[in-house]
Formats: C-alpha cells, sequence, structure tokens
C-alpha cells in the first residue's frame, strides 16, 4: 500500500460552512443530489405514507402536517450540508428532546422506517447517496426510541 493510499474506510465529510449559519463552502451531498427539490419530494413522500399509518398518524395533529413536512424536509436539508433554515427558525434540533412527548416504540420505529425507505427509493438517489441516506436513517430512528412497552 502507498502512503496515498489510506487503510479501511474513509473519513466522514464535513460540511464545512463560511460562519455559523453561513454558506457551505464545499460541495454537499444535498448539492449533489438537487437541493431542496429532491429534499421536498423525500418529505412529502413520506408524510403521504404516514397520514395514513395506524401507528405514526395518531401522533401527528391533523392541523400540522404541513409543519412537519417543514421540519422535516428542512432538518434534513440542513443535516446533509443545504440551508440551515431549520436551526433559524428551531435552534438546535435536539431530536432525542423534541421526539421525548411521542411514544417511539419499536413498531413506531419500523414503521418510519418503512415510510422513509419508501420515500428514498421515490427520490431514486445515486447509489453511493442513497447507501449514505439509508445509513444515517437507520441509525437516527433507532435512537429515537424511548419506550418499550
Amino acid at each position: 500500500m502507498s502512503e496515498n493510499e489510506q487503510a479501511g474506510p474513509p473519513a466522514p465529510r464535513l460540511t464545512l460552512r463560511s460562519g455559523e449559519q453561513g454558506d457551505a463552502v464545499t460541495e454537499t451531498l444535498w448539492q449533489q443530489v438537487g437541493g431542496t427539490p429532491t429534499f421536498e419530494r423525500i418529505a412529502s413522500e413520506f408524510y403521504r405514507r404516514v397520514r395514513e399509518d395506524e401507528v405514526l398518524a395518531p401522533m401527528y395533529p391533523d392541523e400540522d402536517w404541513e409543519g412537519a413536512e417543514w421540519r422535516l424536509r428542512t432538518f434534513l436539508e440542513q443535516y446533509w450540508g443545504g440551508p440551515t433554515a431549520y436551526s433559524e427558525e428551531r435552534g438546535h434540533p435536539r431530536l432525542r428532546m423534541r421526539h421525548a412527548p411521542f411514544p417511539v416504540t419499536p413498531e413506531a420505529k419500523e414503521h418510519w422506517l418503512r415510510h422513509m425507505h419508501a420515500a428514498l427509493d421515490a427520490a431514486e438517489l445515486p447509489p453511493m447517496h442513497d447507501a449514505a441516506f439509508r445509513d444515517y436513517i437507520e441509525r437516527a430512528a433507532l435512537a429515537m426510541v424511548n419506550r418499550f412497552d
């Protein structure tokens, strides 16, 4: 192995920003997959399915579907290097704290993942980006489980 070759997987890419809320200074996954329109499609497809889900739908107030879709889209956009609208409006994501009032059981996690995987199927991301996104949602969903009854 030469000096320039690394052993093991590559180091993760960080989103470098020009300031705390500034623009990304390197190309990000958000840019590479088409920006906001792609993330709108993911969030829209996800919530189209969640509205019909017997486990997840009751967790959402009927008057807040649009707000829920905006929060998911802007959170994911920010996480993947897009605009920082989520933090500008809501502050730090604090995902576990924000989900604490809801019964995120292992069953709810599996329902959430089924709909998110379907939304990613519909988005048809390039394979490398799709794999990274799916890896993230699997880890995030597991981290949100807060009840085992």
